[in-house]
């Protein structure tokens, strides 16, 4: 999967949109809240996303795929990872990740920014 299949991906969700916080870094919410990181666009292609609710359920990812998956950095201990984008986590396993993501944060909205 590319970062540009990625971020469209991302922006398909309900009530998703682009936002750019820090420089050039890019980054994809529902509400107020992230859902995707993706950083530069000529950066390395990846997505940062929550992955569980704590490090430790997080951290399967990178049992899973030792060469394709971090702990994202500031926000790692809250079961945020970076995963490599057209490396060893097959597209389904990206997309699932960003799905698990984005229904995590959804469920943290107050009510009135929820996608309808």
């Amino acid at each position: 999967m590319t970062r540009e299949e990625m971020l469209a991906y991302c922006l398909g969700k309900p009530g998703a949109w682009l936002d750019r916080p820090w420089e050039d870094d890019e980054v994809v919410k529902v509400g107020s809240r992230i859902f995707a990181f993706l950083g530069a666009p000529d950066g390395t292609d990846r997505v940062g996303v929550k992955c569980g609710p704590s490090r430790e359920v997080a951290d399967e990812w990178l049992h899973r795929f030792p060469a394709d998956a971090r702990p994202m950095p500031y926000v790692g201990r809250s079961g945020w990872n970076s995963l490599d984008l057209g490396g060893g986590i097959p597209d389904d396993d990206l997309v699932e990740a960003v799905d698990g993501s984005y229904e995590a944060v959804v469920a943290k909205l107050p009510r009135r920014e929820r996608p309808t």
